[in-house]
């Protein structure tokens, strides 16, 4: 129960976090599967990258793709056909404890497997889309379930295409 009440604070941070951010979307898994909660999201968000003056798309990708991730891997993909940058890392957010008494307020870390995708609009210079992927998974971020939980998210990335109405 102290896991889940830590993770639903974790992420009505992360939703406020998003909505100031510019998040356009927000996705949480809100029923159990196989009788478990699977604490995963991913916030879809456009960003304001190249916009002025304009960067072409390939310098953008290459720039993020080469800056690396502390931690982690950056890396040129391909999604909705268009050239992207995946970053996997691993993130500790800080978390107040709750408790009856002040004075025992301490801070906790809670570590979160982190993916994020950016990806160029098509046909649209200076427009970016960012796709970011958190979890927990079991409470060990190198665990099978969390590793299987990246694996579903890429393939829900794997996915996308561009639809124009």
């Amino acid at each position: 129960m102290r896991f889940r009440l830590d993770m639903r604070r974790q992420l009505e941070r992360q939703a406020r976090a998003a909505k100031r951010n510019g998040g356009l979307d927000l996705y949480l898994p809100v029923l159990p599967r196989g009788g478990i909660f699977l604490m995963a999201s991913f916030i879809v968000a456009e960003l304001p990258i190249g916009q002025a003056p304009l960067i072409p798309q390939q310098a953008v990708i290459t720039e993020l793709a080469n800056e690396g991730v502390p931690g982690g891997t950056a890396k040129k993909v391909d999604v909705a056909g268009e050239p992207a940058v995946r970053r996997s890392y691993v993130s500790t957010l800080e978390e107040e404890k709750l408790s009856s008494a002040p004075e025992a307020a301490q801070q906790a870390a809670l570590p979160t497997r982190r993916v994020d995708y950016v990806i160029p609009v098509p046909d649209d210079p200076g427009r970016w889309v960012s796709v970011n992927f958190s979890t927990p998974g079991d409470g060990d971020i190198d665990s099978e379930l969390t590793g299987v939980l990246v694996e579903l998210f890429d393939a829900v990335v794997s996915t996308f295409k561009w639809r124009y109405e």
